[in-house]
């Protein structure tokens, strides 16, 4: 959904601690949220991280400003779109900024109405849709060296821009574009039907008519703008439910526009709508677009300088590991999502949405330790144009771990900050330089689980290579502290019996091969490779791949555990 901004959202954050003389947010009822490290939902993906025409130019924002937040993906106007956003010029053209997003390790979704210069779209007729479609899908096949294209969007919204009386039913139309797509692109997935509003009754006519006519999306998605916590739950469940009552195989759910205008600048608000998508289980969700684009929606102003949000996104791009349970009290708004690093063995917890004095209780940090480091850290709802260069202290300090856990007082929460609670050793993180391959941005291959892995998760299936649309590869973003070259190991699996090779290339630049011996099994972890790799200081892109661009393809098949910089 795009409308015209009302206002914009502007707060000071009120951080109260003892002794500290400030100012106190009127005291609300205590609140606790539950962590339970040891129960994983699965591995961080950073599903939530993405955004509606997030990029502009393949330039805006800084790349500087991407690399930090790990964008799960992002979706822009269709090639050569004519569209203007909230009256601003016509921008952020899928193809132009699909290189920025490869940069960024992020995928793209190409929305196609956005052909249309107004919105909503202004219908023309059968002959014209189907010549734009033609011409987009022709675009992206012309475009053989952009690999990081996730999907067509064939409609948005189309219980309000669809023109039902000069184009017909929905569902008629959604399967006469969807054969038309497929008839020039039998491999890039579908995403839809895209509502704006999760509606049982539309979904079950839409699905059902999809099914009877072999149109069914490989994407299910549709929007949660000013969504209630309960009813974003309530919708994932009813989906799914739907999807076995009518017999269809389970479909990645992807939440492209998430957040109201009001909600949306406000990192307490946004803590909780990451918190259910984590909790549901979706693909991918992407902030909803209601001011400039190329800014992440107000993640970033003046191009590389972030904003209050931006740091809640920031603390989400760096955890690893496993996403764990966090449970909210029934009573009250405060929410949040956290992670486990048993490797690194650190945990963190990002929460907000709730004034007043509140508690975090974790549980599940025997692997610790006796004793721990915590801290917690505050980031404001300061507005789309305000400047935050650093979140906020709250608190640091040591303390025992009891009975597995530890519970954390957060006094005078403003709730429309976020904060984030960080615990680990006293002697400080393990393997600081090690990066899950299940974490990584996964491109046509399947994140998987074993015990003998590290972290217990994988990727697996890397199998793709020679055609742009499927070739399979995984990109690692990391960060180090300095410009050197580094020895990288690798923790691999090669179950072929016989040699096997990937394609090695880091922050888009010249390709080289590694080769992997034979190892006990699929799904064994232990064995490693070491390679060099020259990087810069801050943060770098590392690509191992079956097959990409610019690539000429690997040899026999690995499955990625880790990788590891000295």
């Amino acid at each position: 959904m795009k409308r015209t901004a009302l206002r914009c959202t502007a707060a000071t954050a009120v951080l109260t601690v003892a002794a500290a003389g400030l100012a106190a947010t009127p005291a609300h009822s205590a609140a606790t949220l539950v962590v339970d490290a040891s129960r994983a939902l699965g591995p961080v993906t950073h599903a939530a991280s993405g955004g509606l025409y997030a990029l502009a130019e393949n330039e805006r924002p800084d790349d500087s400003m991407l690399h930090p937040i790990r964008m799960r993906n992002v979706t822009q106007p269709a090639p050569g779109s004519l569209h203007e956003p909230n009256g601003q010029p016509p921008g952020g053209d899928s193809l132009l900024v699909a290189p920025q997003a490869d940069r960024a390790g992020a995928g793209v979704v190409i929305r196609m109405p956005d052909i249309y210069p107004d919105f909503p779209y202004q219908w023309v007729s059968w002959d014209d849709w189907l010549n734009k479609v033609d011409t987009q899908v022709r675009d992206r096949l012309d475009a053989s060296t952009v690999s990081n294209i996730e999907g067509y969007e064939l409609w948005n919204e189309p219980g309000w821009t669809w023109d039902t009386e000069a184009a017909g039913p929905f569902n008629e139309g959604w399967v006469r574009t969807f054969e038309r797509v497929r008839s020039q692109d039998p491999v890039t997935p579908v995403i839809g039907p895209s509502i704006s509003s999760y509606r049982e009754d539309f979904m079950r006519s839409f699905l059902t008519h999809a099914r009877d006519n072999g149109a069914l999306p490989d994407v299910v998605c549709w929007h949660e703008l000013q969504s209630t916590p309960e009813a974003i739950e309530r919708n994932i469940a009813d989906y799914r439910a739907l999807e076995r009552e009518l017999g269809i195989s389970p479909r990645p759910i992807a939440i492209n526009e998430y957040g109201s205008p009001e909600q949306v600048d406000q990192p307490g608000p946004v803590a909780s709508y990451i918190a259910k998508f984590e909790r549901g289980g979706v693909d991918s969700a992407n902030r909803a677009f209601w001011y400039e684009y190329g800014t992440v929606n107000g993640l970033v102003t003046d191009n590389d300088r972030p904003t209050g949000t931006w740091w809640l996104y920031k603390w989400y791009g760096d955890m690893t590991g496993r996403m764990v349970a966090a449970d909210p009290p029934a009573s009250t708004g405060i929410d949040g999502f956290a992670a486990y690093d048993e490797e690194r063995r650190v945990f963190s917890a990002v929460f907000g949405d709730q004034a007043g004095d509140n508690t975090v209780r974790v549980t599940g940090l025997e692997g610790l330790g006796d004793r721990v480091r915590v801290r917690v850290e505050s980031t404001p709802a300061s507005g789309r144009f305000t400047h935050v260069p650093d979140p906020a202290s709250v608190l640091e300090e040591t303390r025992a771990v009891e009975n597995g856990g530890v519970e954390v007082q957060v006094p005078g929460m403003t709730a429309t900050s976020a904060y984030r609670l960080v615990v680990e050793p006293v002697a400080g993180v393990d393997h600081p330089l090690r990066y899950e391959a299940e974490n990584a941005s996964v491109f046509r291959a399947q994140r998987l689980e074993s015990a003998g892995a590290s972290n217990g998760g994988y990727v697996g299936r890397i199998d793709n290579s020679g055609d742009f649309r499927t070739d399979s590869y995984v990109d690692f973003t990391v960060e180090v502290p300095e410009s050197r070259e580094y020895t990288m190991t690798i923790g691999y699996a090669n179950g072929t019996g016989a040699a096997a090779t990937h394609g090695l290339a880091y922050n888009g630049g010249a390709w080289r091969t590694v080769e992997y011996p034979a190892t006990g099994g699929w799904g064994e972890f232990g064995d490693t490779v070491t390679t060099t790799v020259e990087l810069h200081a801050g943060y770098n892109t590392i690509r191992l791949a079956k097959g990409a661009p610019h690539f000429a393809g690997a040899t026999g098949y690995a499955e990625l555990d880790y990788i590891e910089l000295d």
